[in-house]
C-alpha cells in the first residue's frame, strides 16, 4: 500500500477518534477537500475524517448497542472503505449521508453471522401520536434504554430520530421497506416510553 493509504484512519496516531477543532467552514470548503482527496491528497482526507469521525463513531456506537470495541472497529472500517471508494462518491448526496451509508454497512457487518434483519409491518405498531420522549430524561438513562432496544427498532431510531436521516434513507441503508422503517420508529418510541416508565404498558 502507498504512503497515502497509510494515513487512513487507524494509522493516524494514538488518538484516531479525536475530531477536528477546525472542521470545514462551508459546503464549498468540504467539496474542495473531497476533490483534493479524490486526487490522492491524504491530508485533505484527514481533514474530512477529523470533521466527521465523532458523528460517525456516535452512529456506530448507537447502532451496536453501546459496544465500544465494535463501534471503534466499525468507525475505522468506515473511513478505510471511504478512502478506497472515494472516487465513487458522485456528490448527488451529502458527503455525511454517503459516509453514514458506509457506516451502517460496517456496523451491521460486525454483527454477522448473528445479525438478523428485523421486519415489522406498519399495521403491527400503533401510532403513538403526541407521546414523545420528554427532554428531562437523563442522557445516560436514555442511551441505556436505546442500547436495549431490539436491533431493528434501534437502528431506525438512531438513523431517523437521532441522526436526522429520512425514512427513505434509513430504508436504503438497512435494506428494508420505507413502511417498515416508519413502523420500527413507532415501535422504538413506544418501547422507550415503556422502559423509561413514562407510561404504563398496555
Amino acid at each position: 500500500m502507498s504512503d497515502v493509504v497509510a494515513k487512513v484512519p487507524g494509522h493516524w496516531g494514538a488518538e484516531p477518534l479525536r475530531p477536528s477543532a477546525q472542521p470545514p467552514s462551508s459546503d464549498l470548503a468540504e467539496r474542495r477537500l473531497i476533490r483534493d482527496a479524490c486526487r490522492g491528497d491524504a491530508d485533505a482526507f484527514e481533514r474530512l475524517y477529523r470533521a466527521h469521525v465523532a458523528r460517525v463513531h456516535a452512529l456506530c456506537l448507537r447502532l451496536l448497542g453501546g459496544r465500544h470495541d465494535r463501534a471503534e472497529d466499525a468507525t475505522q472500517e468506515t473511513f478505510v472503505a471511504a478512502w478506497r471508494g472515494l472516487a465513487g462518491f458522485s456528490g448527488q448526496s451529502r458527503f455525511s449521508t454517503w459516509l453514514h451509508r458506509i457506516a451502517v454497512h460496517c456496523a451491521l457487518q460486525s454483527q454477522r453471522p448473528g445479525f438478523r434483519r428485523y421486519e415489522v409491518s406498519a399495521a403491527e405498531v400503533p401510532e403513538i401520536g403526541a407521546h414523545e420522549i420528554p427532554e428531562d430524561v437523563p442522557a445516560l438513562d436514555l442511551e441505556a434504554a436505546i442500547a436495549e432496544l431490539p436491533d431493528g427498532a434501534r437502528h431506525v431510531l438512531v438513523l431517523v430520530a437521532l441522526h436526522g436521516h429520512t425514512h427513505a434513507e434509513a430504508a436504503e441503508f438497512l435494506g428494508i421497506a420505507e413502511g417498515t422503517s416508519k413502523a420500527q420508529l413507532n415501535r422504538a418510541r413506544q418501547l422507550l416510553i415503556h422502559r423509561l416508565s413514562l407510561k404504563d404498558p398496555p
